[in-house]
């Protein structure tokens, strides 16, 4: 969905249509930009962005309170419009989703057809707009969904695939963030043609796990199915501070209760957790995360005190103040795979 929460805001009152909206936090607060109006976009501002920043670069902007509950309704109608083409979509947020059309009878079964029916029938019933990308595999479709924004329709066939990717440049592959394009530039890979030319040994070595990655969309490889019935990987919690803070006790007392609320909300999805993460956002913006895996899944009774201190010990809190904490749980698991049972008598035996 192009500007999803923006466009529902416009949709919604006429008075915000043609105009430089912001949904988010107040200027005056220490929120963030959640997403924006197109006319907003002309003047720099994007998501994530500090409110505060968005007001200098658009003052004439009207700043919205986002309306969570006007936006998973839009987002309930368009994937009803999802399943009359397909049974098998995987909704990624409120307004994105993967759909698998291989086996629709729909338009001939014509991918770029159908993409051109849904979208017509989003904006038909919620007067809304969208842009879509078409490819054989996830990272492509994604990758050409942002091609053409705003009502984008981007096709990238089988034979074109390679060439594609290897005239992208670094930034724009879907999963490399700031920091990794940074990186990548420093070991002189600026496009898909530099990536691909680096061995999987390399890349590991410079990438650890996500070295495999690269080297597979490099070549245009992503094997990910649509995955229609998806469980949660993690549970989180985050919280910006109206005025920075450094106290280490502060830090540590925030984080537990964080911590409380990520454990309450694992509890209402009746999963377990292992690893818990810390997310530290400094004045000057830098985030980082450390994490921790426990041996036995977490409670209210688990060390977690301790962890998150040992946690804090890796982190720049004694020189730099911060403005935002989270606390993360993940490695989910459900209940019973979490009972103990019976040891097999022939143990040797691979089940």
């Amino acid at each position: 969905m192009d500007a999803f929460y923006a466009a529902v805001e416009q949709r919604d009152f006429p008075r915000y249509r043609n105009k430089a909206i912001i949904v988010g936090g107040s200027p005056q607060s220490r929120g963030v930009v959640a997403t924006c109006s197109y006319e907003a976009r002309q003047f720099g501002v994007h998501s994530a962005m500090p409110s505060a920043r968005a007001y200098q670069l658009c003052p004439q902007a009207v700043f919205i309170k986002p309306r969570f509950d006007a936006y998973r309704e839009a987002s309930a109608e368009i994937r009803k419009i999802f399943a009359q083409f397909t049974d098998c979509f995987e909704p990624v947020s409120l307004d994105e989703a993967y759909l698998d059309v291989s086996n629709s009878s729909h338009c001939q079964g014509s991918a770029t057809l159908i993409a051109q029916a849904i979208k017509q029938q989003i904006q038909t019933q919620t007067e809304l707009i969208a842009s879509a990308g078409i490819s054989y595999n996830k990272f492509l479709a994604k990758i050409a969904s942002d091609m053409d924004k705003p009502d984008g329709l981007y096709l990238i066939t089988p034979a074109q695939g390679m060439q594609f990717i290897e005239q992208l440049p670094i930034g724009r592959f879907h999963g490399i963030g700031q920091a990794t394009e940074r990186k990548m530039h420093n070991l002189d890979i600026r496009n898909g043609k530099d990536l691909q030319q680096k061995s999987l040994t390399f890349l590991k070595q410079q990438f650890g796990k996500a070295g495999q990655h690269y080297y597979n969309i490099a070549r245009g490889i992503d094997n990910r199915p649509v995955n229609n019935h998806r469980e949660s990987k993690s549970v989180g919690v985050e919280t910006t501070f109206a005025v920075d803070i450094q106290d280490k006790q502060v830090i540590l007392e925030n984080l537990n209760s964080l911590f409380q609320k990520a454990l309450h909300k694992l509890d209402n999805k009746k999963m377990s957790a292992q690893t818990i993460t810390i997310k530290v956002k400094y004045q000057n913006f830098v985030q980082i995360t450390r994490s921790r895996t426990l041996a036995d899944i977490i409670t209210a009774d688990s060390p977690v005190s301790h962890v998150m201190e040992e946690l804090l010990s890796d982190t720049q809190i004694e020189t730099q103040k911060v403005r935002l904490l989270g606390v993360t749980l993940s490695t989910l698991k459900k209940p019973e795979l979490n009972a103990y049972r019976q040891l097999d008598l022939f143990s040797n035996i691979f089940l």
